[in-house]
């Protein structure tokens, strides 16, 4: 009895010491040229949005869906998760109540998050603030700055006003010198966060010049590598060109403020990613169409990164909703085929291309979540998972070169370590 006690201990000893080594072992991802590089070797991301993972762990007697879509994803070989980092204004929910204040149940959310991403050897991109309405976004900082006697006529300002700026550093600060308190790691010290994303897609449409955003990016990108010269930075856009840029042809009809070339040039930008909605964003509905724009814009994007940018590119966004018009798997299929052969393409013959991420994975039992582009491993289409595994298993087949093969170039400096 007493022996086969010790020998339980023993293993469990074992196992725990194993754990410990694979934590110390895990690097952070950094960039070498074109390329993500980690623990010394070229990293391609094949992974996912689930923008709803703070949110559903912050109830604990919810969190086995957290743990079972991150295993589903982890046993599909999807290596990396996009999520929210913020939930701002009112409601039980929120992370942060108001300028400063937190509330610490969703910030427990937000640690078994990333503890459980761990865990399944999923790295995680953080995203740290909204453009839009849902979770408070930039109008919810722009109220708070009304209330404070800020005179504020759009939600624009919340690129330009220095009290709204401040409220968003200083939530940058809170999220990155946050202790988890589940491994008592400080996530600004945590290689399972593969990147911060500065705002998911902001847009200043009142400022056509760009300038705006420009600056801010610029202003948000050094103040966070001032708290953390651990982590990558990307700014969360959605690779719109600006106003007199020569690729306006690739350009949908939108124009917001932003530009996917002098956006991305900031030096503290370290890669480059955009979202890709033809459905959302051409007024036909034809799906050739669709198709058609979809693979020029992923070309141009691809292009500039590698020969203008000179930086990896990430398809951040990308998907297919059910409740287009006459949708059919097919078209989904049609869609992930062709994102996937381009990144493929591109991964294989060296290019900037580094990996993409489908919008939007869901555990089971989230029907209430679903906004039609929604992914549940092994209720979704067969056909449509066959095709997310092997993308997985290709790009893994890519990854694990030795960093300075390949036409891997030197590592540019990265919050300011060489």
């Amino acid at each position: 009895m007493h022996v086969r006690l010790l020998g339980v201990v023993l293993v469990l000893v074992l196992v725990s010491v194993n754990l410990n080594v694979e934590a110390e072992e895990l690097g952070f991802v950094e960039t070498r040229g074109l390329h993500f590089v980690a623990n010394g070797s070229i990293f391609f991301a094949n992974g996912y949005n689930a923008y709803w993972l703070m949110t559903m762990a912050s109830d604990p007697s919810q969190r086995p869906k957290v743990s079972s879509a991150l295993s589903d994803a982890s046993s599909h070989g999807l290596t990396v998760a996009r999520t929210w980092a913020f939930n701002d204004g009112g409601g039980s929910n929120a992370l942060q109540t108001s300028p400063g204040a937190y509330n610490e149940q969703t910030f427990q959310g937000l640690d078994f998050v990333v503890s459980e991403a761990r865990k399944f050897g999923t790295r995680m991109i953080l995203s740290l603030a909204n453009n839009y309405n849902n979770f408070g976004g930039k109008k919810q900082y722009v109220e708070w700055g009304r209330l404070q006697g800020q005179i504020i006529a759009s939600e624009d300002e919340f690129f330009t006003n220095p009290v709204v700026k401040d409220f968003y550093k200083n939530h940058v600060k809170a999220v990155l010198t946050r202790v988890n308190t589940i491994t008592g790691v400080a996530y600004k010290d945590d290689p399972t966060i593969f990147a911060w994303e500065l705002m998911n897609e902001p847009r200043c449409p009142s400022d056509l010049s760009g300038k705006n955003i420009q600056e801010w990016i610029a202003e948000m990108a050094a103040y966070l590598k001032s708290i953390d010269e651990n982590h990558l930075v990307e700014a969360g856009l959605e690779g719109f060109y600006g106003k007199i840029s020569s690729n306006q042809q690739d350009n949908p009809r939108f124009q917001v403020g932003t530009d996917f070339i002098a956006n991305n040039q900031i030096p503290e930008i370290d890669f480059a990613a955009i979202h890709s909605y033809p459905d959302q964003w051409l007024s036909t509905p034809d799906e050739q169409s669709q198709l058609a724009f979809l693979n020029n814009w992923l070309d141009a994007h691809i292009d500039d990164a590698r020969n203008v940018l000179r930086k990896p590119l990430l398809v951040a966004e990308f998907g297919k909703s059910t409740k287009d018009p006459g949708f059919s798997t097919d078209q989904r299929d049609a869609v992930f085929r062709a994102v996937y052969s381009k990144i493929y393409a591109s991964a294989r013959t060296g290019g900037a291309t580094a990996g993409s991420l489908f919008w939007q994975l869901m555990a089971q039992g989230m029907e209430s979540y679903g906004d039609g582009y929604e992914i549940v491993l092994g209720e979704s289409a067969p056909t449509t998972t066959r095709l997310i595994a092997a993308q997985s298993r290709q790009l893994r087949f890519l990854s694990g070169a030795p960093a300075g093969r390949g036409g891997v170039p030197e590592k540019r400096k990265i919050g300011g370590r060489n």
